[in-house]
């Protein structure tokens, strides 16, 4: 599911990061480069002037000569000034924490955490739990973010204003936010190295369910040049049966599957996975 919260952060030493490094050298017969990733990526499908949406994992690839940084030029090349990237880079950590579970927060703590939570701020707020692809892609130069204070978008390129100018407090990942935008514009997802849990783009068709449970949410942000604390009600949003939506959507759907590096890609279309899912949920299936 979209959660709110904190997730636990587990120190990670100096030696530690040299081991797992060390260990995802010698897992690759030859290193990841840019060049490489730029061919991988045109052999998978995608093409110059496609409108991506990108959910990915740097830490599949194995090893990166140049880490993120690469990975990101190498998409930017691949799908050249004339393509558009998306990538989602939520800030979930900016959300009411009378709903945060991993871990929760006492009681006492709420109203102190809703007057001092900084205010969502679209160059400097930092993505959580997005990836170092995510956090590298949204300080690139030309890159560009939506203003959403917990379900931010970042894209370059072409259609980048297009699908960034709007995106409602109300309907994060509904038919008017950018995920919207991508669908009009019949753009693809990418999936690199992580599964359809990771697919946003799966929430636009929650939307569809009729009588969808609404919930109560908050957020710091700047609002008429102040800093203020803003409720306002959304769907319940829900992303543990996407992975189960995915694998039904591969048997039957066409996709692109490639081993790069040692991550697992798919590229697919997303009107055709976000209307499968539409039915899905139409035929009536319950969400726990």
């Amino acid at each position: 599911m979209v959660k709110s919260g904190w997730t636990k952060e587990i120190p990670i030493s100096k030696g530690e990061n040299i081991v797992s490094e060390k260990k995802s050298i010698e897992r690759i017969p030859s290193p990841n480069t840019a060049t490489s990733l730029q061919e991988d990526f045109r052999k998978l499908g995608i093409e110059r002037g496609m409108v991506l949406i990108v959910h990915s994992s740097l830490s599949s690839l194995g090893w990166v000569c140049g880490g993120p940084v690469a990975v990101v030029d190498a998409l930017m090349k691949t799908v050249g000034e004339e393509g558009t990237i998306v990538m989602p880079t939520q800030t979930s950590g900016n959300s009411d924490p009378a709903g945060w579970q991993n871990p929760p927060v006492p009681e006492e703590w709420w109203s102190t955490i809703r007057e001092e939570m900084p205010a969502y701020n679209s160059k400097f707020s930092p993505s959580r739990g997005m990836g170092q692809i995510v956090e590298t892609f949204r300080t690139m130069p030309g890159v560009k973010r939506s203003q959403h204070p917990a379900y931010s978008f970042a894209a370059w390129g072409k259609y980048a204003d297009y699908i960034l100018a709007e995106q409602p407090l109300e309907s994060g990942f509904g038919p008017d936010s950018p995920l919207g935008k991508i669908y009009q514009l019949d753009g693809s997802i990418l999936l690199l190295g992580v599964s359809h849990d990771s697919n946003t783009s799966l929430h636009m068709a929650e939307h569809s369910i009729q009588d969808r449970k609404r919930v109560a949410k908050g957020a710091a942000l700047i609002e008429d040049g102040q800093r203020v604390w803003k409720t306002y009600e959304e769907i319940e949003y829900d992303a543990d049966i996407f992975e189960n939506i995915g694998k039904q959507f591969e048997e039957t759907n066409p996709l692109k599957v490639a081993t790069i590096g040692l991550a697992t890609c798919k590229l697919m279309k997303q009107r055709q996975i976000v209307d499968f899912a539409r039915e899905y949920f139409n035929k009536g299936v319950q969400i726990n």
